[in-house]
């Protein structure tokens, strides 16, 4: 955020929106003097080692995994206090203590790993006493970053296993004691160093180092530069380029939060002097903003967890991430465009600026990182080793513009950030081993299916609405990735018992794991556009709903249509061209639904919609929804005919305007 930026912002809302932005970030103590540059230089090691792994030379599993763990760990506790009120400059004796105990258990992970493996089932009891610190340290660090919303759902679980026989009989099992929970959290690849710890050291934290290095290098002003140029001055010009903005940086900030604050510090007050609402300016940025979590290339860290746990190429869940993506970002837009239109807001005087392709010929080059992930990845590459070779481009890209040429100190900064910044995720690896190692040693998956089964009566609508409802609760105390992992590991048996395929039912509940940053009661990512754009927090996160509803929309799309994941059918990949030209149909169909749903979300098309326009837009929009040829032509049909149907009554206004100086009723009616 600039200086000019911070200016227009009243102190209160300067301090809500730290607060916000220190809640997502969880950026710890400010550290001094020898401390940080200890923690710093451990997250250099963390940097160049996964560089490393990931570039020049793959580890053994024990590393890989371990050290992310390890370094992660005592980062923690250096960086983040006990509690408010201790030290805020430097670690305290506990604090200390605490890291060098949690550097023991994880390196005995580490260095026992071969002996561990072949003495699974039979751990003596050192291993067991260290398995039972390991878990108390894991929970003491996911307190520390992430508070006790997530950890208190460690405990939950911990107890569940424990005292399994005592519970309802539903979820009830035969409970494990110590000496059988606590090595299986802690020392399989099931637990704490299991699915979580394996999906951020392969893919993750190599995106979050390369998202820091993409800043650094100025790839991200392009990103805001260039859309504004692009569409600034259309109409409801900032509100567009917010769209636009979000869809580029979105995809790398891995965080809508960060979206939000990044792109919408300039495109929130544009939006204000362009004629938006306050709350409709500081809704419109979340909305788009959570958009960058279903944009290929990164899609955050939910599409490498989806891969791992389906066992499928990321390239192929890139591949059907891109359309339902760009269907969403088309639904923000043309719910933007029908507002501006409605309330006649006109676009930016940018007289001043260059073109959109003067700037783009100018700094076309900075692309290149994103091209170059992208290619590695359709060539064969790891995303790891695609995600090395783009950092190195942001580097070189860098050196041709002066403004952010990158020397050693800045390649320094953006290490350190880079590194700081996987703290927030890596709090979580050993709660999500906790609880995901408990779901499998207990078998409350296979029971948890059959809830959802039974409480919605083995039909899938119900069903969906279920599982919606349990992402948004989970996800108002824990991180969306985390919350998708959970309620994937739960919710997608179920799904797939009733008929949806494994990878449509994990993009459902992936879509549905963002709902809680833009839905009431906790919505983030809205209170924070809220905080910049001065407006009712409340108002403007129902606000922000209004406009992210698509969200909703396309897990269904999901659940009733295989030809959105790339399939004719559950069990039967697409091959041949009949099967892309259905798809093909299917894509169209569900492209003029969601112009159609923006329309009749909004009142308006071309003008604005009367009660019985607004139901037919309505019954259109399901049409063209549905998995059916004939109800997608009959669907865009009704909407084209009700698009010329406006604009014949738009052109009988005009010419009755024309030959008459009174306004007539209907000229009045859509005033």
């Amino acid at each position: 955020m600039t200086d000019p930026q911070l200016q227009e912002m009243s102190a209160a809302r300067k301090e809500e929106l730290k607060r916000i932005q220190s809640k997502d970030a969880k950026t710890g103590r400010k550290l001094t003097g020898f401390w940080k540059w200890l923690v710093s230089i451990m997250g250099l090691c963390m940097v160049v080692f996964y560089f490393y792994a990931a570039g020049v030379r793959p580890v053994g599993d024990q590393y890989h995994r371990g050290l992310y763990v390890f370094l992660t760990y005592i980062m923690i506790f250096l960086s983040f206090p006990f509690w408010r009120r201790s030290n805020q400059t430097r670690p305290t004796v506990v604090d200390i203590l605490l890291a060098l105990v949690s550097a023991g258990v994880v390196g005995y992970w580490i260095f026992e790993f071969e002996n561990l493996n072949y003495r699974t089932g039979m751990e003596t009891q050192l291993d067991i006493w260290v398995s039972v610190v390991g878990i108390i340290i894991s929970l003491e660090v996911c307190r520390r970053v992430l508070g006790w919303s997530i950890t208190m759902g460690g405990l939950l679980f911990l107890v569940y296993g424990y005292f399994g026989p005592y519970f309802p009989s539903a979820i009830a099992h035969r409970g494990f004691d110590i000496d059988r929970l606590a090595p299986y959290l802690y020392l399989t690849q099931d637990g704490v160093f299991g699915v979580m710890a394996s999906v951020l050291v392969t893919y993750v934290i190599l995106f979050i180092f390369f998202g820091a290095f993409l800043q650094k290098s100025g790839v991200g002003r392009f990103f805001i530069d260039w859309p504004l140029a692009l569409a600034g001055r259309a109409v409801g010009g900032p509100a567009k380029v917010c769209v636009i903005a979000s869809a580029f940086f979105g995809s790398v900030s891995g965080s809508a939060i960060a979206n939000t604050v990044t792109t919408g510090a300039f495109t929130i007050p544009l939006m204000k002097r362009a004629g938006f609402r306050p709350h409709v300016a500081g809704a419109i940025e979340p909305a788009a903003s959570i958009g960058g979590m279903f944009m290929p290339p990164i899609m955050g860290a939910g599409g490498f967890i989806m891969a791992e746990l389906t066992n499928t190429p990321y390239v192929q869940i890139m591949l059907i991430s891109i359309f339902p993506a760009i269907l969403y970002f088309l639904s923000v837009f043309t719910m933007i465009h029908f507002e501006a239109k409605k309330l006649n807001i006109k676009g930016l005087n940018l007289d001043d600026m260059p073109s959109a392709s003067a700037i783009f010929k100018k700094h076309w080059y900075k692309c290149l990182p994103l091209v170059v992930i992208v290619a590695m990845m359709l060539y064969g590459y790891s995303p790891g080793n695609a995600a090395f070779w783009a950092t190195l481009s942001c580097i070189v890209i860098s050196w041709f513009d002066p403004e952010f040429r990158m020397g050693p100190k800045q390649i320094w900064e953006a290490l350190v950030a880079g590194a700081q910044s996987t703290l927030v995720i890596g709090a979580t690896v050993g709660v999500i081993g906790i609880i995901v190692g408990t779901i499998a040693l207990s078998g409350i998956g296979l029971k948890f299916s059959d809830i959802i089964i039974s409480l919605s009566g083995g039909h899938l609508f119900p069903a969906l609405v279920l599982i919606a409802l349990a992402s948004l609760v989970l996800g108002m105390g824990v991180p969306v990735t985390a919350s998708y992992l959970i309620v994937a590991v739960l919710a997608v048996p179920a799904l797939h018992e009733m008929g949806v395929g494994l990878i449509a039912g994990h993009m459902i509940v992936y879509w549905f794991s963002q709902n809680s940053n833009i839905t009431p009661p906790v919505c983030v990512a809205a209170y924070a556009g809220a905080a910049i754009a001065g407006s009712d927090p409340w108002k403007t996160g129902w606000t922000a709903f209004k406009f992210s509803k698509l969200l909703y929309v396309m897990p269904f799309l999901f659940a009733y249509e295989p030809a959105m994941t790339l399939f004719i059918g559950w069990d039967e990949a697409v091959v041949g061209d009949s099967g892309w030209t259905e798809i093909a149909s299917v894509y169209f169909a569900a492209a003029v639904g969601t112009v159609a749903f923006s329309a009749w979300s909004m009142f308006y098309l071309i003008r604005r919609t009367t009660i019985l326009e607004w139901i037919v837009f309505g019954g259109a929009t399901f049409l063209c929804f549905q998995p059916n040829l004939l109800s997608d032509a009959l669907g865009i049909g009704i909407v084209v005919l009700l698009g010329l149907w406006q604009h014949r009554k738009n052109k009988k206004e005009e010419s009755m305007k024309a030959t008459c100086p009174f306004p007539t009723p209907g000229q009045v009616g859509n005033a």
